[in-house]
This record gives C-alpha cells, sequence and structure tokens, in this order.
C-alpha cells in the first residue's frame, strides 16, 4: 500500500472531502485519513444554505431530504415575525452520513486514497510530516486539518484554542403525523427560545431535526430549554428522538491557520457563521481555498500558505468578523436588536437571506450603518 502523499487530509467531512476532490482533480496524490468507517452519523442540524450549493461541483440531490425556498425566523420576546422567500432553495436538508459519503466517493473517482478506521495519534514534522496512526505510517508534506471542531491535528501542531466554541444539542425527533406534515412545510429559527441563543426547526425526509444553542460562556440546562422548544412548536409528545451534544466554533482563530505545513480548515479552524453557527458551507469553502492554494502554490510551502491567507482574508475573515458584531447585538443586546427589528425587520431578513444565496455577503462597515440607524430613529 502507498504510504506517501503530496496531502493528507485528516476528516472526511465536507472540509476535508471538498479539499480532496479539488485536489485530486488536478493531479495531487492526497490521502484522506479517517477514523471512522463510512458512511457514520454526524452530529449536524444539517441545514446546506444555497451560497454552498451553488458551488458544489457536481449534482447534489440525491442526497437531499427537502428543498426550502422560504425561511422564517421568530423573535418570540418581541412578538416578531420575519419571512424571506426565493425561487432556488435557500436552505436544503441533508443528512451528513450521505452527504460526506457522497463527496468522498466522488473525490476516490479521480484517485483519492481513503483510509478509514484509521485514528490520528501523533505527527511527526519534517521535510516530510509523519502522521502515526491507529494502523500505521502515513506520510505527506502537507496536511489539511478538517477534523472538526474537537479535532486533535490543531493540538498537536502546537495550536491553543483561541476560538469560542458554543454548546448545541441536536435532537433527530420522529413525532404524530399530524404534527410533522403541520412542520415539515417551514424552515424555521426561534431567537429567544435560549438565553442568549436560538433553537431550530430543520424539516427532514420522514423526521425533524430539532435544536439548541447557545451563544453565552455560562454552563446551560440546554435540555430543559430543548423541552420548552417542543412545546413552542406546539409538539406535546413524541414517538422517538436521538439526542446529540456538540459545540460549535463560532469565532475564528487568532494565532493563525497556518503552521508546519499543516492548514486549518472548517470547524478546526473556527470558520462557522457567527450568527446561525451554520458551517457546512464555510467547511467547504475553505477546504477548497486549500486546495486551491496548493495547487496555484505547486506544492512550495512559502507560496501555499501566502496563498492561502489571501484567499480567506479577502473575504471570508472579513465577514466572520462582521458577524461577530452582529451576533453580540443579535444575542447580547436584546433590546437594541428587537428595537432595530421592529423598524428593520423586512430588510434585514432580506440582507440575510442575500446572504444565504451567496449573492452578496456580510456588509465590512455594519457597526457603522447599525449607529446611524439608531441615531436616525431617535433623532
Amino acid at each position: 500500500m502507498k504510504n506517501t502523499f503530496d496531502v493528507a487530509i485528516i476528516g472526511s467531512g465536507p472540509s476535508g472531502a471538498s479539499a480532496a476532490f479539488k485536489l485530486a482533480e488536478n493531479g495531487i496524490s492526497t490521502v484522506i485519513i479517517e477514523k471512522e468507517i463510512l458512511p457514520r452519523y454526524k452530529t449536524c442540524g444539517g441545514g446546506f444554505v444555497y451560497r454552498g450549493r451553488r458551488k458544489m461541483p457536481f449534482d447534489i440531490s440525491s442526497v437531499v431530504d427537502r428543498e426550502f425556498s422560504k425561511i422564517d425566523i421568530y423573535f418570540d420576546s418581541a412578538d416578531i415575525h420575519l419571512t424571506a422567500e426565493r425561487e432556488e432553495p435557500i436552505v436544503s436538508m441533508i443528512m451528513r452520513d450521505q452527504f460526506d459519503n457522497l463527496i468522498v466517493e466522488k473525490a476516490k473517482e479521480f484517485g483519492v486514497t481513503l483510509l478509514q478506521d484509521h485514528k490520528l495519534e501523533n505527527i511527526t514534522f519534517g521535510e516530510l510530516n509523519t502522521l502515526h496512526t491507529s494502523k500505521g505510517d502515513i506520510q505527506a508534506k502537507f496536511i489539511i486539518a478538517a477534523d472538526g471542531a474537537l479535532g486533535r491535528t490543531a493540538k498537536m501542531t502546537g495550536w491553543e484554542e483561541t476560538r469560542h466554541l458554543i454548546p448545541a444539542l441536536e435532537y433527530e425527533v420522529e413525532v404524530h403525523p399530524e404534527d410533522f406534515e403541520r412542520l415539515s412545510k417551514e424552515v424555521r429559527f426561534d431567537f429567544d427560545a435560549v438565553p442568549l441563543g436560538y433553537g431550530w426547526s430543520f424539516p427532514k425526509k420522514n423526521h425533524l431535526s430539532l435544536g439548541v444553542a447557545s451563544t453565552g460562556r455560562k454552563k446551560i440546562d440546554l435540555k430543559k430549554y430543548y423541552r420548552e422548544y417542543l412545546k413552542t412548536l406546539g409538539i406535546d409528545s413524541v414517538i422517538s428522538e436521538e439526542f446529540h451534544g456538540f459545540q460549535i466554533p463560532v469565532s475564528p482563530r487568532t494565532d493563525g491557520f497556518v503552521r508546519k505545513n499543516v492548514f486549518l480548515t472548517g470547524d478546526a479552524a473556527g470558520f462557522a457563521d457567527p450568527i446561525t453557527a451554520e458551517g457546512i458551507s464555510n467547511a467547504i469553502l475553505s477546504g477548497v481555498y486549500a486546495a486551491e492554494a496548493m495547487i496555484e502554490g505547486k506544492l512550495d510551502s512559502k507560496s501555499c500558505e501566502e496563498i492561502y491567507l489571501s484567499k480567506i482574508s479577502k473575504v471570508l475573515l472579513p465577514e466572520l468578523n462582521t458577524g461577530m458584531y452582529l451576533s453580540k447585538v443579535f444575542y447580547k443586546q436584546e433590546k437594541v436588536r428587537n428595537f432595530l427589528m421592529k423598524r428593520y425587520g423586512n430588510r434585514f431578513c432580506e440582507a440575510m437571506t442575500e446572504v444565504f444565496m451567496g449573492e452578496k455577503s456580510y456588509p465590512t462597515d455594519i457597526k457603522k450603518r447599525i449607529t446611524q440607524k439608531i441615531k436616525n430613529a431617535i433623532f
């Protein structure tokens, strides 16, 4: 078995698999090191926004459970309901086991090697990095760390923890037919369902993915708020539910994204959206950016690093910085947020939808805009 590659990718999620697809498509020898056996269940709400789907290099309709061209946003404390609609699906509902496996299989068609049931145990850094796995050593010049929020590659490489990780609970819920019929027609976000957070209802093919998340830093009983959220949705009883807890990094690392020829992407880098905590689209984008950097840099270490940092600095990082500011307004300044939503809610909902659709990015002067709107409203 071949054990030396140009690029080793840790993790077979959307970021790692998309990077592998791009690299192999361009003739760069690539291995995916995955600790589990695919397809495997992955905790995730499974809402894939259109800005990510529109950039996929192949059709994913075979793994889409449902598509929604309308989203509903509720601000419970202010009795506000906002809606946005588009012709294309704003959100596509996927199950990650099927979605991730599809991308991996497409990558394998270009010659990517998949090593399943291989747990990364350590790394020896050098001209060629040696990855020590539970089933033997693999060598590669470059490593893409796409092993998620709690992946160990970044720590092995020397990164400290500078991301803000928020707790979330996700439940795969089977409800009674009348409740499913009623709730299956709507993708909804309920801000204030959780202190400093929100609840979500994502209808899948035959069940609901329901969840709650909090951006606060204090310990919180999310199970309690999940039960209360069921009441908000009008669900009095469930047939079955499967619970999963996870953490979402909603701020990028502050100590860089490349060192020792290791490139951080997706949740490992802290690239989830700070407002919605949606991470699939930015995971894919950053994975592709890392692959493009290696292709354009012709596997020269310095060039690849410079190109990757340039790519994420143009749109992705400024967008995340804006999102972090908006997140503080949304979750920690409730009175200001409700005031703005009552006056400009429809405009805000349209702007958020434009971001979801990939039509626009978050404005970089958002602080100035919000301050001006408040002044205009007061004076």
